[in-house]
């Protein structure tokens, strides 16, 4: 067991150097983008917000279809790809690169790793149920399909998408601000509570 711990930290240590290789003209930016979305100043919520807005305003007001969209998405990551390792160096400053950043930007690699691997393992283990418990599996895949098709009917697409991408980029400052453990405690307490008076009501 204990040499499969091991194995599995190595792993995980390869793993993130290559990642970190592979991001190496982009740490700059991805530290700043870290400081933005974990709220490091008061105003950083509200200037992202803002962006968000603003994008997916234009986004209606130009109403592209399908194919213009996701051309333009690809085009415009094909181009910061290009543009954001040789210009970053000269915005942000190569030589500024303290061993705290070194620091941060591995712990951000790291827990990027460890994302793909939950979200690997998650996909592993939908497989697994369909394998062990295939009416299981198939009942809870058309039931939450089913939800989701009927969320998506009710919700514009465009502003049910503007919903997803604002919790997605916000979700990481309210965790480190502990917003949400705050609101699911107070959530968790509410409903033991409702299970209490509903017990004592059945006593």
């Amino acid at each position: 067991m204990a040499e499969g711990d091991n194995n599995s930290v190595y792993q995980l240590a390869a793993e993130t150097a290559s990642l970190e290789e592979q991001l190496q003209g982009w740490g700059e930016v991805i530290l700043m983008t870290d400081k933005v979305l974990r709220w490091e100043r008061a105003w950083f919520p509200l200037a992202l917000m803002s962006v968000v807005s603003f994008s997916f305003l234009m986004i209606y007001y130009l109403d592209p279809s399908v194919l213009s969209g996701v051309s333009c998405f690809v085009m415009f990551l094909c181009l910061a790809d290009y543009l954001v390792p040789a210009l970053a160096p000269r915005i942000f400053g190569s030589n500024k690169w303290t061993t705290e950043q070194q620091q941060r930007f591995h712990e951000i690699c790291s827990n990027l790793v460890k994302s793909r691997r939950r979200i690997v393992g998650w996909w592993k283990r939908l497989f697994t149920l369909k394998e062990e418990k295939p009416k299981m599996y198939f009942m809870t895949m058309l039931f939450s399909l089913a939800v989701i098709a009927w969320i998506g009917q009710q919700v514009h697409n465009l502003f049910l998408t503007y919903l997803i991408v604002s919790f997605l980029l916000l979700f990481p400052g309210l965790n480190q601000h502990g917003i949400i453990t705050k609101y699911v405690g107070m959530a968790k307490r509410e409903i033991n509570k409702l299970l209490k008076h509903k017990e004592k009501k059945n006593e």
